[in-house]
């Protein structure tokens, strides 16, 4: 019954419906998506994942529990590098990679005494290690060429400013 009672506190919680509500505007209702879709380089994917920092906090503070925060950390560095491609294919594919919800499915499982959900997170968090930093670099890498093709774009802009201003000024 004392089990019961923490699960009921912890499902209670204010921050356990405050994920709840952040995975069903982010995924749900597609804000994540809609958001990185309308804000250029990668911008809004980034500040989107700000919001699973309440998954993280939940996992390490509340629950205790390190291979759950590593399954947290890799689904939403997965859900950025996925959102960062170019040419609109990232933000398309996050309309259909729901991380938000992937990770209160996981917190509901540790919550809730899953057995299954317990055993998967704790079986995969070697490779949850491995997926970190391995996204850690294919971010680094896409955010690069971001920054790359912004400053193409504004040299090219500013060489034509230059051309404008001599033909018709100078």
């Amino acid at each position: 019954m004392n089990r019961e009672k923490a699960r009921k506190k912890l499902q209670d919680s204010g921050s356990y419906a405050s994920m709840q509500r952040i995975a069903d505007w982010m995924d749900r209702f597609y804000v994540d998506a809609i958001v990185g879709m309308v804000t250029p380089y990668g911008i809004g994917d980034i500040i989107m994942a700000l919001f699973s920092l309440v998954y993280l906090y939940f996992s390490l503070y509340i629950l205790h529990s390190i291979p759950l925060s590593l399954a947290i950390i890799n689904n939403t560095l997965r859900d950025i590098a996925i959102g960062l491609v170019p040419f609109f294919i990232g933000d398309v594919l996050d309309f259909f990679h729901k991380s938000n919800r992937q990770n209160m499915r996981l917190i509901e499982g540790f919550v809730n005494g899953d057995r299954a959900t317990i055993h998967e997170v704790n079986a995969k968090a070697v490779q949850s290690i491995v997926m970190v930093i391995v996204l850690i670099i294919i971010i680094a890498l896409q955010l690069r060429m971001y920054y790359l093709m912004a400053s193409t774009v504004l040299n090219l802009f500013s060489g034509v400013g230059d051309l404008l201003y001599k033909l018709y000024l100078g």
